[in-house]
């Protein structure tokens, strides 16, 4: 779809932190993320919301998959599964790691964006990446 950020991240256009690709999902870290580790986990093929993509039980065994990952690679306490339907109007799924210092409490804040190195990007993908390889 022209001027969709998630299609031109799909077609090579715009740089990612790669976590797992194949031929129908790609899943990368979030550029302003919540958590180290977060992960976007979209479809290939252009979807406006997560309840239209096909295949749509095959799209949640992978995000659960990376959620497995994410947690090994950055020995968090849970990832939290989110939806927002908001920001991009393509299908995609927020995979945040929480840790022991976050506050549980009170949910995840949107607006408490983390910056992270370009470095430490790079590294936590690739860590997630090998840790998927092995579930």
């Amino acid at each position: 779809m022209d001027g969709c950020i998630f299609c031109k991240v799909i077609k090579g256009e715009i740089p990612c932190y790669k976590v797992y690709e194949d031929e129908l999902f790609l899943a990368f870290l979030d550029i302003n993320p919540l958590n180290l580790g977060h992960t976007l986990v979209i479809p290939k093929q252009h979807f406006q919301w997560v309840d239209e993509v096909e295949p749509y039980d095959q799209y949640w065994q992978l995000t659960r998959k990376l959620s497995q990952a994410i947690q090994k690679a950055t020995n968090s306490v849970l990832v939290s599964k989110i939806v927002y339907g908001l920001g991009v109007p393509h299908a995609h799924i927020h995979l945040v790691p929480k840790y022991e210092k976050d506050d549980h409490i009170g949910g995840i804040h949107p607006n408490n964006i983390k910056t992270i190195s370009s470095a430490e990007m790079t590294q936590i993908a690739q860590k997630i990446s090998a840790c998927f390889s092995q579930i």
